[in-house]
């Protein structure tokens, strides 16, 4: 049987790949407010995970996605790093 490969859970039971994960940044500057809505214009690349929440981290892809999500950077990198797949705290 072939296992699945790791996944990373950036909020309400949205998933990306592990290794397709470029970075995370936080969504606080002003640079990364204007790319976010720069995006939403055009339409394409972006994946909004947030389930109409506040974004908190910009999750950069190797694909050229920009995926958005309402946990911050700090726990999706410990996720990442322990390889959690929690599914019980996504609301912080």
């Amino acid at each position: 049987m072939q296992s699945l490969p790791p996944v990373l859970n950036v909020g309400f039971y949205n998933f990306v790949l592990t290794s397709k994960v470029v970075s995370m940044v936080s969504s606080e500057s002003a640079p990364m407010r204007r790319l976010v809505r720069q995006l939403r214009k055009e339409g394409s690349l972006l994946v909004d995970a947030t389930q109409g929440r506040r974004t908190k981290s910009i999750l950069f892809m190797d694909s050229g996605h920009i995926v958005l999500s309402a946990i911050s950077q700090e726990t999706l990198a410990r996720r990442l790093t322990r390889g959690e797949v929690d599914l019980s705290k996504d609301e912080e």
